[in-house]
């Protein structure tokens, strides 16, 4: 009597066997049928051309997106750019009054020698 092979259950292989159970339950379950191969034999063929329709509009809609995605970025550069001169202004305000009080103190020291 030859002896059958005995095929080692690892866990990649284990993950696979419980994917593929799985996916099937879940046809089941969509379906309300009790067997899988009922299942099948319910199932839609669809035609090529459909699916390139649908696959054109989904390229149409990324495209219109990423036309979308341009004018967010540029105002987003503009944004970024009004805060960053509405800094720019606050530091040299804040600087300027540095200087002012530099000034005021130095002519205190001045006055107090």
């Amino acid at each position: 009597m030859p002896k059958a092979k005995v095929k080692r259950l690892t866990p990649t292989l284990l993950k696979k066997m419980v994917l593929q159970e799985k996916r099937r339950i879940m046809e089941v379950l969509e379906t309300g049928e009790e067997d899988s191969e009922k299942v099948a034999s319910k199932t839609e063929e669809v035609d090529a051309e459909d699916q390139a329709n649908t696959l054109a509009k989904d390229i149409d809609y990324v495209k219109a997106l990423k036309i979308k995605e341009a004018r967010l970025k540029k105002a987003l550069r503009k944004v970024n750019a009004t805060k960053f001169k509405i800094k720019e202004a606050r530091l040299r305000k804040a600087l300027q009054e540095v200087n002012k009080a530099k000034s005021k103190l130095k002519k205190r020291i001045v006055r107090a020698l």
